[in-house]
């Protein structure tokens, strides 16, 4: 299996109304320096629909500022959607909605 299947597999384990980073992921697949691979992979996400890329977030909790998909507002939408606050400037509160691995 690929970086890339690892991560969107990984990523589908993230539930609805909660978020983790890019980090995180890199770190529970094994990669903890693969942050920036993890955020490719998911700019490069063959099913948007069913990968939910739009429930990560860099390690400050904001929001990607190139969403692959429609853009931070589009990303905003998803995550508001599923009942994660967003504040105005784009950052989802960690301490409340992040997901461990």
């Amino acid at each position: 299996m690929s970086f890339y299947d690892r991560v969107y597999e990984k990523v589908r384990e993230i539930p609805r109304g909660r978020v983790a980073t890019y980090g995180g992921i890199a770190l529970a697949l094994g990669s903890p320096r693969a942050s920036r691979a993890v955020g490719y992979a998911l700019h490069c996400n063959p099913s948007p629909g069913v990968i939910p890329c739009h429930r990560v977030v860099n390690r400050e909790g904001r929001l990607a500022p190139a969403f692959a998909f429609g853009g931070t507002d589009e990303q905003r939408r998803l995550l508001e959607g599923e009942g994660v606050a967003v504040s105005e400037d784009g950052i989802v509160d960690l301490s409340k909605y992040l997901y461990l691995f």
